[in-house]
């Protein structure tokens, strides 16, 4: 049977610290002999310095810094690439530690599939539901949670049917679909690369098993055909061609592209393929592209054709803070999307997510480590599209302008050129357009109170509301009665739509009270303000 049977699987491992990461990619490095002899050799000495009384001490195959061998744990990524008869390999190991989460992060990008540990004997932590997310936020969609230590927990089903229960929690809240639950012991074997006796009722697949054979590559693939533009290639005044991978789609010799940001229409004379000219490329190649006719094209511009790929200034995105310093509004970064590189301004916070308890919760800053929600302002117009329709045009990294240094990794979530007129409230599919941040101003010279609406803005659930200001002053749990039902403001944020809280007051989406003895009043929450011609709006 080929190695190639199922393709090559990129994977990566994570979890808490301690919960045996690099002992279960080293324990299947051993079990699978993709050891060479002096390798093997150089374990079995190093084991005997361990403390592990002599045993083999599977983690010294992947923890190869000094630093990680003296603390006994992984710092840095550990990329190891290996084959067995029926598919290739390639693995991160990444450290666990709060602070090296940012590592972790780097491992999970380039990732298909994550296989996330979990201590039997203590459960689901902090960092498991962080790397869980993170993951997830890195569009890994297929996930194997390896309860490990079961020697630990004396092979106890009832302790690993408990944790299957914090699991099943976490798979609801993250909308994980592709979710594979196995009981191991990394430093024992059991369950790892063969069935263990100790555990005769686990009937399922060991976890070479499974990562032998899932398939990742299920679900729909991205619309179109797109390129990002690396390099324009000149070797003389005869030819110009445009270099790059190709990330979603096919193209042929002949096909009419569009070069994009600047519209610009033409058709593909030749493709070349390494060293060699070709008809036609598909997803993943490196190719160049040579078009019949000269278009302004350079690095960072993207070549596509039915991608339906946009072009916009600003977008809200989901992004994981990595920088010491904190995350505030007003703060200019470079941005780094698809090939191109540019300044852009982080000009507010939405919210940030609790990651123990999924909960969203206002924001004005954000520390590391910490996922948040934010609105971003791009210093020219870029080529993007939302991560969950284009990997590639929908994945970012924020550039400190001084140190250089990434500051966080993220992901688009809607572009702002989308935004309808007027401030919304969104949750999925269902909407409500509200006036309640609407200011009336007294103009004395005409004698009018005249309405002026602020910038077109929506809010996700989550998102904290700007609810006191010096022309209205709206209190922190109140309904807003909508067609289907009712949107529900708690605490200051858009919680969704629900149902009618009956101790909480219900407004209109004008911000004027309903169920109230009339005569109702219209300031109540709300003021008008007398115009100065000094005053701004």
């Amino acid at each position: 049977m080929s190695s190639e049977e199922n393709g090559l699987l990129k994977f990566i491992t994570c979890g808490s610290v301690d919960d045996g990461k690099s002992t279960l990619i080293g324990h299947i490095l051993y079990d699978s002999k993709l050891l060479y002899a002096d390798q093997e050799q150089a374990l079995l000495l190093d084991s005997q310095v361990g403390s592990r009384g002599g045993a083999i001490d599977y983690s010294l195959l992947l923890d190869g810094l000094m630093a990680e061998r003296e603390q006994g744990i992984t710092i840095d990524v550990a990329y190891r690439y290996f084959t067995t008869n029926r598919r290739s390999f390639i693995v991160a190991d990444t450290p666990g530690h709060e602070e090296y989460t940012r590592n972790m992060a780097v491992g999970a990008s380039f990732a298909d599939l994550a296989v996330i540990l979990v201590d039997a004997s203590q459960g689901v932590l902090v960092q498991t539901r962080r790397h869980a997310r993170i993951c997830a936020l890195m569009g890994i969609r297929y996930f194997v949670f390896a309860v490990n230590k079961m020697d630990l927990a004396e092979y106890d089903p009832k302790r690993f049917f408990e944790i299957l229960k914090e699991l099943e929690t976490l798979r609801a809240e993250l909308g994980l679909e592709h979710t594979v639950s196995i009981p191991v012991s990394a430093t024992e074997g059991d369950n790892v690369t063969r069935h263990s006796e100790k555990m005769p009722w686990y009937q399922g697949e060991t976890l070479l098993e499974h990562l032998e054979s899932v398939d990742v590559s299920a679900g729909a693939p991205e619309a179109g055909f797109y390129l990002p533009v690396q390099r324009v290639c000149r070797p003389d005044h005869t030819f110009r061609g445009f270099q790059g991978q190709i990330e979603a789609g096919r193209v042929s010799v002949g096909d009419t592209l569009t070069a994009l940001p600047s519209g610009e229409l033409a058709m593909v004379k030749s493709i070349h393929v390494a060293d060699k000219e070709a008809e036609s490329a598909a997803l993943g190649q490196p190719v160049t592209i040579q078009l019949d006719r000269e278009v302004d094209v350079s690095r960072g511009c993207v070549l596509a054709r039915g991608a339906n790929l946009k072009t916009a200034k600003s977008f809200s995105a989901t992004l994981l803070w990595m920088d010491d310093q904190k995350l505030v509004p007003g703060r200019d970064y470079w941005i780094k999307l698809g090939t191109k590189l540019l300044p852009a301004i982080v000009t507010g916070i939405r919210h940030k997510v609790d990651v123990n308890s999924g909960e969203l919760l206002p924001a004005h800053s954000v520390e590391k480590n910490e996922i948040v929600r934010c609105e971003l302002v791009l210093s020219e117009p870029l080529v993007l599209d939302e991560f969950r329709l284009h990997k590639t045009m929908g994945e970012l990294i924020l550039i400190d302008r001084v140190s250089h240094a990434t500051a966080a990794c993220g992901v688009i979530e809607a572009v702002g050129d989308q935004k309808k007129d007027g401030v919304y409230l969104c949750d999925g599919s269902e909407q409500l357009k509200i006036n309640l941040f609407d200011r009336f101003y007294y103009y004395p010279d005409i004698h009018t109170i005249l309405r002026h609406s602020p910038s077109p803005a929506v809010y996700a659930k989550g998102d904290a509301l700007p609810l006191q200001s010096e022309a209205f002053d709206y209190p922190p749990d109140f309904d807003l009665a909508a067609d289907s039902g009712f949107a529900n403001i708690r605490g200051g944020s858009f919680a969704g739509f629900g149902p009618r809280g009956k101790k909480f007051p219900l407004l209109d989406a004008n911000g004027i009270e309903l169920e109230a003895k009339p005569p109702r009043s219209f300031d109540k929450y709300r003021r008008v303000t007398v115009w100065e011609k000094d005053y701004e709006i």
